[in-house]
């Protein structure tokens, strides 16, 4: 038997399956991606949260190591603590203008559709219930 060849009974020598697959298959994303603003503001907050929380410890250890840095580094953080808060509030006015200027891809809910299509039996309707000429 050669080797890399099924048999009979599909076994080969080398014990393993030699078809070609992709390494990876796409799927379809679930949600939408983000607009680039909202994201490029979501990437920026998180960063400084992210040194804002490192700054944070650094104060809280040097405290307790009663080091001469923990009152800069406690003033800085304070201060930090602005600044993250600025930069999570700008993600969420950065989407609520995007979605301002943008609009948003609604669908009418099946109830709407429903009354919609009501309102347009009706008025279908009406012209051939009138007498002619009237």
């Amino acid at each position: 038997m050669d080797p890399g060849v099924p048999g009979e009974y599909g076994e080969c020598d080398a014990f393993m399956d030699t078809g070609w697959r992709p390494l990876w298959e796409e799927e379809p994303a679930t949600r939408a991606r983000m607009p680039d603003p909202v994201r490029t503001a979501a990437v920026r907050a998180v960063i400084i949260v992210a040194i804002t929380l490192i700054q944070a410890m650094v104060a809280f250890l040097t405290t307790l190591a009663g080091s001469w840095f923990a009152f800069p580094a406690a003033l800085s953080t304070v201060a930090a603590t602005v600044v993250a808060t600025w930069a999570v509030l700008d993600v969420w006015v950065t989407r609520q203008v995007w979605v301002q200027r943008h609009g948003v891809h609604s669908q009418p809910s099946s109830t709407a559709r429903r009354l919609r299509r009501e309102r347009r039996r009706a008025r279908r309707a009406a012209p051939a219930e009138s007498p002619p000429g009237g």
